[in-house]
């Protein structure tokens, strides 16, 4: 239910309860202002989340391009966003199986934290990325220009909307990145196999969110 949704229904029971009260009653609470009652105001209602949904797997040997991290002994992430520039950085992003440090140059160590960036190939199945192949440093890399997909477009959902709507989505730690730009919504998830962006056309329409991979095809 929206958060729209809800103010309907609480402004609605107010004016129910209003009409079956006595009048007169001396120990009744006297008249609300008519509107919305503060309870119900955004500032104190969150909106919930636009539904969270299993990670899809995917099909064949992805690629990805970030920063592998690891603190200590704990399993080293593949942060496919962006990092905070501390040092030692930090990141967060999904666990990176089979990943061994002797195959990947370039890489820094620091209290206790090991990091590099790297363009890595793997397994995604939806939890876990496998590498299967040797990491190259970002730095050696020759990245491939990617089609940007809003290229060309403008959406017509006006910034109020675009802006709850960008609170109200959930995807949980799937998500990568988000933001507003050209009149959508754009949510970078880890993989989508086209059910996220399905599910996000179901809940706010077509043309408003478009969801990005950060993993694509090798």
């Amino acid at each position: 239910m929206t958060w729209s949704t809800r103010v309907g229904i609480v402004a609605l029971t107010a004016v129910l309860l209003a009409a079956c009260a006595t009048p007169g009653d001396p120990g009744g609470e006297p008249d609300a202002t008519p509107g919305v009652s503060p309870a119900a105001s955004p500032s104190q209602t969150p909106a919930a989340p636009a539904g969270e949904f299993s990670a899809p797997a995917a099909d064949g040997v992805m690629i990805g391009q970030g920063t592998v991290l690891q603190v200590g002994g704990a399993a080293p992430q593949f942060c496919l966003g962006g990092i905070a520039e501390s040092y030692p950085p930090q990141c967060t992003g999904p666990e990176i199986a089979d990943w061994d440090w002797a195959q990947a140059q370039q890489s820094e160590t620091a209290s206790d934290v090991t990091w590099g960036a790297y363009a890595a190939t793997g397994t995604w199945n939806g939890t876990v990325f496998t590498r299967t192949g040797v990491p190259i440093p970002l730095a050696l890399y020759d990245t491939v220009p990617l089609e940007d997909p809003l290229a060309g477009r403008q959406g017509s959902t006006g910034r109020q909307d675009l802006d709850r709507i960008l609170q109200e989505i959930g995807v949980g730690e799937q998500l990568v990145a988000s933001g507003v730009r050209s009149g959508f919504v754009t949510v970078t998830v880890v993989y989508d196999d086209g059910s996220i962006q399905a599910h996000m056309d179901a809940e706010y329409g077509p043309d408003v969110v478009v969801v990005l991979s950060a993993l694509r095809s090798a």
